[in-house]
């Protein structure tokens, strides 16, 4: 692998993929030369949607990235990073919550990489703030409306899975 090309990875569940999760990638994308979208397959989860199906949305939605490729992976994110020769991770703080719990996770994973991986933040878009996978979960199980959370791809198929 090129050492010269900036490649940043934004791992998650995205279970399912939502406007914020999309909103980091296009920003991410802006910074890094290869954006490595990586989907966890957490053996510890019952996800809604299998992590090929996960995959699958996600190229769909950023097939017009040049530069984003979508991968999975399970185990150590600090392990995935080696094997894909990324040392930065981008992580969506959407309160201060989530920063204490991000940088936790942060500070491990330097720890786990003996300093050779660092993780970046990007703050939530305003509108984004309130928004998380499990919401939306939820919300489509008991019938509301999540077209506004989520690409119409992703609250058809999630719908499905609830009927």
């Amino acid at each position: 692998m090129d050492k010269n090309i900036k490649r940043g990875i934004y791992p998650g569940s995205f279970d399912p993929v939502t406007y914020g999760h999309l909103d980091i990638i296009n920003r991410a994308s802006s910074i890094f030369d290869e954006l490595i979208v990586a989907v966890l397959d957490n053996k510890l989860k019952t996800p809604l949607f299998s992590v090929e199906e996960r995959v699958n949305i996600l190229k769909e939605l950023t097939k017009d990235y040049d530069n984003v490729t979508i991968a999975s992976y399970d185990g150590l994110l600090v392990d995935a990073c080696e094997k894909m020769g990324v040392h930065v991770v981008v992580r969506g703080l959407r309160a201060v919550t989530d920063f204490e719990y991000e940088l936790q996770m942060a500070q491990t994973n330097r720890k786990l990489a003996d300093s050779k991986v660092d993780t970046i933040f990007f703050t939530t878009d305003i509108r984004y703030a309130y928004l998380s996978s499990s919401t939306v979960r939820e919300v489509a199980y008991f019938g509301g409306d999540i077209t506004e959370f989520v690409p119409g791809i992703v609250a058809e198929m999630t719908y499905k899975k609830f009927n």
